[in-house]
């Protein structure tokens, strides 16, 4: 039984159909929504395309991304916890997951393949190959 559900979390539009998958397909267990402040760089999702001084600092944001998320969770009758945390964001999430006896991870995807997959990477594909729990990738 999956009891404690974890699910990274960015201000693309391409990460929130996780949220909306986990809620749903685990509606009893716990959800926590982690958001990874890359400090090397671009992180998970859109995050670098913006002038931080427009957006505010990587908290700031966090704490809007994490409103957003309690007020579509509570949407569904749901709570949720929420974690900011800091590193690489493949190896943060993974890692996380790990340290806190996570029964899965839930993430949307930006869905690229082929060649560009292969160019840019995938923070999704990365946690799917080192993840010791079950991973959901939601395009």
């Amino acid at each position: 039984m999956t009891e404690r559900v974890l699910v990274p979390l960015t201000d693309s539009n391409h990460a929130w159909p996780g949220l909306e998958y986990a809620l749903e397909l685990y509606p009893e267990a716990d959800v926590t929504v982690i958001n990874v402040v890359d400090p090397a760089g671009a992180g998970y999702g859109e995050r670098s395309s913006g002038d931080e001084n427009e957006r505010g600092t990587p908290e700031d944001q966090a704490a809007e991304l994490f409103t957003a998320a309690t007020d579509l969770a509570n949407e569904s009758g749901r709570d949720l916890t929420t974690t900011l945390i800091e590193g690489r964001p493949a190896a943060a999430i993974v890692d996380h997951s790990e340290d806190h006896s996570f029964d899965a991870i839930v993430m949307g995807s930006r869905g690229r393949s082929g060649v560009s997959r292969v160019l840019l990477g995938s923070v999704a594909g990365t946690v799917v190959e080192n993840a010791s729990v079950p991973v959901t990738v939601v395009p």
